[in-house]
């Protein structure tokens, strides 16, 4: 991707109080820059710092692309992926969409099956929507990486935060022009508006 684009960039740190504001965001999904073409598990493991142990004991169900994902390994994120990850849900339905699970049978019709081979790895860009025991859990991880926001979003996100997001930015070194990482994920298409990149780390 060539076209430069040069964000706004935000980094704040805020109380840990403030990260209830986040939490309808990252259920409906943050975007992220990611290294894309390769697996799954790379994604988690290698590029978002999320470990085996972790993986294995606290996400239960992932979706990818909107099909349950049963192989991490075979699985291939691309540019634009949308990732779904939980933790253990309640009733049939969660035992059915459970990774491995003794009823994931029931939905081989829908699970994801890759029916490519790893490609070259590239800058992309990945939604990510974290739900139920993982938005405390995840989330403080992939906000305090870096997510980037549309001007509506971003000021949806300001108002809800109130005085303590104004504050910050307000300081001279918490705002500055991020144009390297935006150069390398460009717009996603043609008229797209400017991106916000904003870091959030929680004090506590």
């Amino acid at each position: 991707m060539d076209q430069a684009l040069s964000p706004a960039s935000f980094r704040l740190t805020l109380g840990k109080e403030s990260f209830l504001a986040f939490t309808p965001l990252l259920q409906r999904g943050i975007r992220v820059a990611a290294r894309v073409g390769g697996s799954l598990r790379g994604l988690l493991e290698d590029q978002f710092g999320l470990n085996p142990e972790y993986l294995k004991e606290r996400i239960k169900t992932v979706f990818l692309d909107g099909k349950p994902v049963d192989d991490w390994d075979a699985a291939l994120v691309h540019d634009g992926s949308v990732l779904a990850l939980s933790g253990a849900m309640p009733g049939l339905a969660g035992a059915t969409l459970r990774r491995g699970g003794f009823f994931a049978g029931l939905r081989s019709q829908i699970t994801h099956r890759e029916r490519q081979s790893p490609l070259p790895p590239e800058e992309g860009r990945v939604t990510v929507k974290l739900f139920n025991l993982l938005i405390p859990e995840a989330g403080p991880l992939f906000l305090e990486r870096g997510i980037f926001l549309s001007p509506e979003e971003f000021e949806e996100l300001r108002k809800s935060l109130g005085d303590e997001s104004g504050k910050e930015a307000a300081e001279k070194d918490s705002i500055r022009r991020e144009t390297g990482e935006a150069r390398r994920i460009g717009p996603a298409g043609p008229g797209e508006p400017e991106w916000v990149f904003l870091s959030v780390r929680f004090r506590g």
